[in-house]
């Protein structure tokens, strides 16, 4: 085909160019490869990425015959019954899959809905009424306000109709086993169980609870049981699988352990804006980072309730939806807010318990 010198040169030219085009976008693809090899190889596998579902656990190993020793020498466990106990034990790969992805990862403006609903405000206000006589009981004896005691409830459990569907024997060995990071926590978490089962006359192979060691209605790991967990119906029992009274007074006794004041204030807004340095670095530090009131207070221009002795505020950021601009709800919290995060270490779950309480009064 005949074509002019002038188009020729534009062909020519043309043809180079998309070589080099194509070229650059190659280059671009397989640097692109090289750049994901090097970070997914250097990024460590999971725990739930080294095992296989019902892989049987290793009772022989080094941490169990320790362990197996621990339980009989410093607990009196029988080792005959310890061998039957653990018999035949198996890794559940969904305990260790779930670890890393929980609940608390989600924005504030997301993790909310999923408690706070017309349907629980509901259940909440219907329990407070229907329980009222045994939460005067608790607010007199621990001094715990009701409805958060009920809000805990409500979100740890449904009220009670969800308690988790996972055993917690097995559960608990998974993790002692197979999640190197918390691998010791584990392990006290196991032996806590074991004794409280015992103490309370339970079969530790029959009973269900979280993928991260919680049970119950109150949701107690098992050396939270030990430790805050109380007989209040008088059986001789603590028992949070059943008894409302034992499942809402180890609620309010463990709250009253980290310092919980009745009818005290529990957060205050202070607007989307910190209007001072150390507001800010007294937010980046966390739920651990303290301010003093009057000085919050005056920083942000705003008027805010006394908390109890004058203590000091934390300043906790949460997340609000983009239809609402996006913006950060900025809010202090008081002794009684960090008293819930001792509870669940989430801010966002502190926050969800005290809106929930504050929806059953309303």
């Amino acid at each position: 085909m005949f074509l002019p010198k002038k188009c020729e040169r534009l062909v020519r030219l043309s043809f180079h160019q998309n070589i080099f085009i194509f070229n650059a976008a190659l280059f671009g693809i397989l640097f692109g490869i090289l750049v994901y090899t090097s970070c997914t190889a250097n990024t460590p596998p999971k725990a739930a990425d080294l095992v296989v579902d019902n892989q049987p656990i290793n009772l022989a190993s080094e941490r169990y015959q320790l362990l197996y020793q621990e339980l009989e020498e410093q607990y009196a466990f029988n080792k005959k019954e310890l061998t039957q106990l653990f018999s035949g034990l198996k890794i559940d790969r969904t305990v260790l899959r779930l670890m890393d992805k929980q609940w608390e990862a989600k924005p504030y403006y997301q993790y909310w809905p999923l408690f706070i609903t017309p349907s629980a405000i509901f259940k909440g206000k219907r329990s407070l009424k229907k329980y009222r006589k045994l939460f005067d009981r608790i607010e007199a004896e621990f001094g715990v306000d009701r409805e958060v005691v009920v809000a805990i409830w409500g979100i740890e459990s449904r009220f009670g109709f969800n308690q988790g569907g996972f055993n917690l024997f097995r559960t608990l060995n998974t993790l002692f086993d197979k999640y190197p990071r918390r691998s010791d926590f584990f392990r006290n978490e196991l032996i806590n169980f074991l004794i409280l089962c015992r103490a309370n006359d339970l079969d530790p192979l029959k009973i269900n609870g979280s993928y991260a060691g919680a049970f119950g209605q109150a949701q107690f790991m098992p050396s939270s049981f030990n430790e805050y967990a109380v007989d209040f119906d008088g059986d001789n029992r603590r028992d949070l699988i059943n008894s409302k009274k034992d499942i809402f007074a180890s609620i309010a006794n463990y709250l009253k352990n980290f310092g919980w004041t009745l009818h005290a204030p529990v957060y205050a807004d202070i607007g989307s804006e910190l209007k001072s340095e150390l507001m800010v670095s007294t937010y980046k530090e966390g739920r651990k980072g303290l301010i003093e009131w009057q000085v919050l207070a005056e920083t942000q221009q705003i008027t805010i309730p006394r908390p109890p002795q004058n203590k000091k505020l934390s300043i906790l950021g949460l997340e609000k939806s983009p239809k609402e601009g996006g913006e950060m709800r900025y809010i202090a919290g008081y002794p009684n807010f960090r008293a819930i995060t001792e509870y669940n270490h989430s801010v966002k779950y502190a926050m969800a318990v005290s809106e929930m309480a504050e929806a059953f009064k309303k």
